[in-house]
């Protein structure tokens, strides 16, 4: 069986070479501004940044993914258009595209630049696919995390694209970005501005013997003393509801679909993808070498090894979220 193509998050510089060493075939990343959709302090790249990684990546065997996964704001595209020109100069191996105007424009203007559609346009079907293979080019398609693997099994047999789908880290659970919760609590859109939950909004203050987490002055999450205080993303906080009071939409859990790895070659997937650009270089260090041994291992069909990475699961619990088609 084909080795697949394992796609690994990079955040900072440190922690692309941390993945290329790792053993990524791929890294993905983006500019420090809005065109990309993990846009917080202290992360990103700025360009010289950007084209010496890209070309310590490629002297490594590996390649370069620029996420532009924003959609550009009204009166503002030059800035998505200058990012598209800036990974093209630095020699990008692809860009991550969701926005239909971008994709158009890289198409006239990058013809000769790979394009692969981001998961935030929510590209879920065969008919949606191959309208932009056809209308734009794409070569990828990032499919989001919500089909089943039987469910990724049909559309690769109805379209000629390549498909990439999420196996480890975090779950987005409001289509992927497309969060009215976050946007209505801050004001700022994560498909837009690119940040949910910003940092900016965040208060954290002591009641009692509690500590309350707040997004927006909203209270999101209480922790009582000596435990720990959860980030507050709206997805994922405490609410009360009729008798419950917990997580209402998701449980603060992460994706791991290492066991399914030979069901998504199966299936036809090219690359499998981590989440995690806001993580740190130990985190992308221990997370890639995991999975290189799994694709390795499924490749040679020997038994992957499971259950190691589960100290760095959100929560430190483990879901296999859509592919297992549970809902609550």
């Amino acid at each position: 069986m084909k080795e697949l193509e394992l796609v690994c998050p990079a955040g900072t510089p440190a922690s692309l070479r941390a993945a290329v060493q790792a053993g990524a075939h791929t890294i993905y990343c983006g500019f420090a501004d809005e065109t990309n959709a993990r846009n917080f302090p202290g992360l990103n790249f700025s360009r010289t940044e950007m084209a010496e990684s890209i070309n310590f990546a490629h002297e490594n065997n590996a390649k370069v993914l620029v996420a532009i996964n924003t959609f550009a704001q009204a009166g503002r595209e030059y800035l998505w258009h200058q990012a598209i020109a800036d990974a093209y100069a630095a020699g990008a191996d692809a860009v991550i595209l969701a926005d239909l105007g971008l994709l158009a424009h890289a198409a006239e203007n990058h013809s000769d630049l790979r394009r692969h559609l981001s998961v935030q346009a929510a590209a879920a079907n065969p008919d949606a696919i191959n309208f932009y293979a056809q209308e734009f080019g794409i070569k990828r398609v990032v499919l989001p995390r919500v089909l089943s693997v039987e469910e990724i099994a049909a559309i690769n047999r109805e379209i000629d694209t390549e498909t990439e789908v999420f196996v480890f880290g975090g779950l987005c659970v409001m289509e992927e970005g497309r969060c009215s919760l976050s946007s209505y609590a801050t004001g700022q859109s994560p498909n837009m501005n690119g940040v949910c939950s910003p940092a900016s909004h965040v208060v954290y203050e002591q009641k009692g013997t509690a500590m309350v987490s707040k997004l927006g002055g909203f209270t999101i999450d209480m922790a009582e003393q000596d435990a720990p205080a959860p980030y507050p993303t709206l997805c994922k906080g405490c609410f009360r509801v009729d008798d419950h009071t917990g997580p209402v939409f998701e449980d603060p859990t992460s994706l791991n679909a290492a066991s399914l790895i030979p069901q998504l070659a199966k299936a036809g997937v090219t690359a499998l993808k981590i989440e995690g650009r806001q993580r740190s270089r130990a985190y992308v260090t221990a997370v890639v070498r995991s999975f290189r041994r799994a694709v390795e291992a499924c490749a040679a069909d020997k038994a992957i090894e499971l259950g190691i990475l589960a100290n760095l699961s959100e929560g430190q619990e483990n879901t296999l979220g859509a592919y297992k088609k549970t809902w609550r």
